[in-house]
């Protein structure tokens, strides 16, 4: 059984199938802010997101990162590293992208084990 929640016309911010999590790409809250904050707002999205559907920080599978600018590597990876529990680290890969707004920094997306 496949379960969609806060569906929309072009995605569900999270499905859920055979004991996963999948969420749609999360950004920040506020665009206007830098690397740091956005990347802190948009980790603390998924995990709202992730508690919402039956999950958590530790059970992330999965995580794909877009940057903008690579030149914003380190400084998103310090918050990412904060972030992440100890132990718990998901599968990655981090590639730069183009954003679908000129102003967002970065994105994510994040495949989780339900609780």
């Amino acid at each position: 059984m496949i379960e969609r929640q806060e569906i929309g016309q072009r995605m569900s911010r999270i499905v859920k199938h055979n004991g996963t999590v999948y969420l749609c790409g999360q950004v920040c809250a506020d665009a206007t802010q830098g690397i740091t904050e956005q990347t802190q707002s948009m980790l603390d999205k998924v995990e709202n997101l992730l508690e919402q559907a039956g999950s958590d920080k530790e059970h992330m599978l999965s995580a794909t990162i877009y940057l903008k600018d690579m030149n914003d590597f380190v400084a998103m990876n310090a918050v990412w590293d904060n972030w992440v529990p100890a132990g718990h680290a998901p599968a990655r890969a981090c590639v730069e992208a183009s954003m679908a707004r000129d102003v967002l920094l970065v994105e994510i997306s994040v495949i989780a084990a339900e609780k």
